[in-house]
C-alpha cells in the first residue's frame, strides 16, 4: 500500500537555517572594550551634573536647587537629570555622598581617636563633634535633603552611623538598652536642631561639643575625660565651671 510505502520511508533531512551574513549589532552593544568607555562617559556626565548643582547651591542656596536649574547650568536636557538622580532629594542625596563616605571612612578605619585604636568612650566623643562639625559645613544641604518621617530612620546613612555608635555604648554599658540609647545620642545630632541652636540660638561650635562630650559622658557613667566619675571630678561640676575644652557659656 502506499500508506505502508510512506510511512516506512525514511523522512527528508530538515533544512538547516540560513546563516546571517553578519551579526546583529545589538548583541554587541555594551560588551567587549566598549563598555568601560560607556561607564566613563556616564561617570562623568553624573559629575558634571553634580559640579553644576554644587555651582548652584554656593550661588543661591539649597532652597534654590531645582532640577530644572541644574539641567540649564549643565546645559543638558531636564529629564537627564530626572533620569540620573530621579528627583530633587535625590540629586541632594548624591551631592552629600562624597562627605558621607570621606566621614564614614574615618570613623570606622581612620586614625584614632575617631577610628579605632582608643578607647570606646573616647572614640563616642570624637565621633559626636566631628559630626557636629560636618553638619554646620553642610547644613542647608543636609536640611533639604531630609528625608521624610518614615524613612529618617532607615536610610543608610543614619543606620551606619546608629549601628557605630551602638556598638561603642555596648563596650561601655552592655547591661543598658544600647539601641534605645543611640537613639538618644543621634537625636543630638539632627539637623534640625544643629541649625536651630547654631542659627536661630546662635550657639558656637564649641558649645555643642562640650554639650556633646557632656551628655556622652552622663550616659556612660563617665567623666569628660573618659574616666570613672570615682577617679575624676563630676561632670555637673566640671560644665559649671566651664573645664570641658573650649566651653562657652550661654549667649547674654
Amino acid at each position: 500500500m502506499l500508506y505502508a510505502v510512506f510511512m516506512s520511508s525514511p523522512l527528508p533531512p530538515f533544512p538547516k537555517p540560513q546563516e546571517p551574513v553578519e551579526k546583529p549589532v545589538l548583541l554587541e552593544f555594551g560588551t567587549g572594550v566598549d563598555e568601560p568607555c560607556l561607564r566613563a562617559d556616564a561617570a562623568r556626565n553624573r559629575a558634571r551634573l553634580l559640579d553644576a548643582a554644587a555651582r548652584l547651591v554656593a550661588e543661591h542656596g539649597a532652597a534654590g536647587l531645582t532640577m530644572e536649574a541644574v539641567a540649564a547650568a549643565a546645559q543638558v536636557g531636564k529629564g537627564t537629570v530626572f533620569r540620573r538622580f530621579g528627583d530633587r532629594t535625590g540629586l541632594l542625596t548624591a551631592l552629600l555622598d562624597h562627605s558621607e563616605k570621606k566621614f564614614q571612612a574615618s570613623f570606622l578605619s581612620g586614625p584614632a581617636p575617631l577610628g579605632p585604636g582608643a578607647p570606646p568612650v573616647e572614640r563616642l566623643s570624637a565621633f559626636g563633634c566631628a559630626a557636629l562639625r560636618r553638619a554646620t559645613d553642610d547644613l542647608e544641604l543636609q536640611l533639604a535633603a531630609e528625608p521624610c518621617a518614615d524613612r529618617r530612620f532607615v536610610v543608610p546613612p543614619h543606620r551606619v552611623r546608629h549601628s557605630h555608635v551602638v556598638m561603642l555604648l555596648r563596650q561601655v554599658v552592655p547591661q543598658a538598652d544600647t539601641e534605645l540609647l543611640g537613639h538618644v545620642l543621634m537625636s543630638y545630632l539632627e539637623p534640625a536642631l544643629i541649625h536651630h541652636l547654631v542659627k536661630q540660638c546662635q550657639m558656637p561650635m564649641e558649645r555643642l561639643q562640650a554639650g556633646w562630650r557632656d551628655l556622652v559622658a552622663r550616659v556612660t557613667g563617665t567623666s569628660v575625660t573618659g574616666t570613672p566619675h570615682g577617679a575624676a571630678e563630676g561632670v555637673a561640676d566640671g560644665v559649671a565651671e566651664g573645664a570641658c575644652e573650649g566651653m562657652a557659656g550661654p549667649p547674654a
